[in-house]
């Protein structure tokens, strides 16, 4: 065992892992932020996309030995301050872009990472951008318009799939 410091959502943290403790393990079972949802233990579905510094990782594949000292964002850290949805959580849900929730985490952590890299990006590179995440309800399609209207863009334009 050996201890570990992140902060996490602006908070400090800290716990005692075993070398093979996954980053996603460590967010459920140390702290109970358990927004991370795992779908597949193998990296496949993006269920548990968080933020490592600014970069969007997939908590699955990285031990928790490895955020130590880094700044770590989950989806429980996306809200406004003041507890509001944020602009991609509000327009997931004004858009329908999740219908049993499983995958929403996810997906909204790489909408927020696509969105800091491209503010204003083509439905192509939505769609390109969310291959590492698997939806089995929407059909992406209103997952697709809800990025788009993240980003300031009109939706109407978006075609269905």
């Amino acid at each position: 065992m050996s201890r570990i410091e992140m902060v996490v959502n602006g908070v400090s943290a800290s716990g005692d892992v075993e070398g093979r403790t996954l980053l996603s393990s460590f967010l459920r079972d140390e702290l109970q932020l358990t927004g991370t949802h795992v779908g597949c233990d193998t990296s496949q579905c993006g269920a548990c996309v968080v933020h490592v510094d600014g970069v969007a990782v997939k908590a699955c594949t990285m031990l928790a030995a490895e955020a130590a000292g880094a700044e770590v964002t989950t989806i429980e850290g996306m809200a406004n301050a003041d507890g509001s949805l944020n602009v991609i959580q509000q327009a997931f849900q004004d858009h329908h872009g999740l219908q049993c929730g499983f995958c929403t985490p996810g997906m909204v952590m790489s909408a927020a990472a696509l969105l800091k890299e491209t503010p204003k990006p083509s439905e192509a590179e939505v769609r390109d951008y969310l291959e590492g995440n698997i939806c089995r309800c929407t059909g992406y399609h209103n997952i697709v318009k809800a990025i788009m209207a993240a980003s300031g863009q009109d939706v109407a334009a978006v075609a269905a799939e």
